[in-house]
């Protein structure tokens, strides 16, 4: 039996600045210094290191590079999931925005556990990035002790604060769903419920919106369902629940996410329930279905492209220190009436 291809020992090796130095007809050191700071070797000289590096292939230590410059060209960014449009939008636009000049961005999924998200930012820093996007305001105290001791810029996206760790690029939660609030009475609904998933914003943008319900109607918002995420399924199961509370006829639902209030819309659909007569709905984001589901769906619209791109700006800013970066960066909401409401 021919065992050569089981018994074949691996004999080639990593590629080496040594190599490289080499290749060129330079030192090692000269090689450091080429990637490091390419002024300070001259144009024929960096010319046989590009060369060679072409010619075998060499990936400089990344890492070793930050430590020599101070300066990885890489931002983390870190959102708590990578499939909701809500934030691979936003996110998508910051990295647009930080390529073109120059930077690379590492993305990780944190979820919404703090302490999760504890755990990620310690990784990410052990990487040694240039600066950090976080989903959000409130993290862990040692999570904000981190960052601060790692004395690089950190913004805050989706959220504003009178006290980021450095900036903060968002809108306030409590507002977006306060003007909901006064949306539904001055559309002349009386009674009113929520349903929302149950992560931090989620649960404030739900309270607010109870609390100036009732500040303007009198009337407390008797009817409320809870769930772990939104889903189309969740939603399905939160009118459901709603049901079994004895929700009165035309009672206005804000959900906390457009998924959970979309979900509601097939659930109304498939029980004979016109909307908005017999219910009336408004969701939370203006996803891209929002506006064609049917019947359309009423919201709050937040702009995740500014969003992403603002974040970014304020970034490159702080790199340069050109000019003055303002530490709260209010970029606002809309309310969108439609049809669901």
């Amino acid at each position: 039996m021919d065992t050569t291809n089981l018994t074949r020992k691996k004999t080639s090796r990593r590629v080496t600045m040594e190599d490289v130095g080499k290749m060129a007809g330079v030192s090692q050191v000269t090689v450091s210094r080429a990637l490091s700071d390419p002024d300070k070797v001259s144009a024929k000289t960096l010319k046989k290191i590009t060369d060679a590096i072409d010619a075998t292939g060499f990936v400089p230590n990344a890492i070793a590079g930050a430590l020599a410059s101070q300066k990885s060209n890489l931002v983390s960014a870190l959102v708590p999931s990578i499939t909701n449009i809500v934030y691979s939008a936003a996110v998508a636009s910051f990295s647009s925005v930080m390529r073109e000049h120059g930077y690379q961005v590492l993305l990780s999924e944190t979820g919404f556990d703090p302490a999760d998200e504890e755990a990620m930012i310690l990784t990410h820093l052990s990487r040694r990035p240039d600066a950090v996007l976080l989903t959000g305001i409130h993290h862990t105290a040692k999570a904000r002790k981190m960052l601060l001791a790692s004395d690089i810029p950190v913004v805050e996206i989706w959220d504003v604060t009178e006290s980021p760790i450095d900036i903060c690029v968002g809108f306030s939660h409590d507002k977006a769903a306060a003007m909901a609030a006064e949306f539904a009475v001055s559309n002349g609904y009386g009674m009113a419920a929520t349903v929302s998933a149950s992560d931090e914003r989620a649960q404030r943008r739900r309270n607010a919106f109870e609390m100036r319900f009732a500040e303007l109607t009198g009337t407390k918002v008797e009817y409320a369902v809870q769930c772990e995420h939104a889903s189309l399924a969740n939603g399905r199961a939160g009118l459901r629940a709603l049901q079994g509370q004895q929700m009165t006829p035309g009672t206005f639902v804000f959900c906390s996410s457009d998924v959970l209030a979309h979900g509601m819309l097939i659930e109304a659909n498939a029980q004979g329930l016109t909307v908005p007569s017999d219910v009336a709905i408004m969701g939370f984001g203006d996803q891209e279905f929002a506006a064609h589901t049917e019947p359309s769906l009423s919201t709050v619209r937040v702009d995740r492209a500014k969003l992403g791109s603002s974040a970014a700006m304020a970034l490159l800013s702080r790199f340069e220190n050109a000019v003055p970066v303002a530490p709260v960066n209010d970029i606002g909401f809309e309310i969108v009436k439609r049809t669901s409401a």
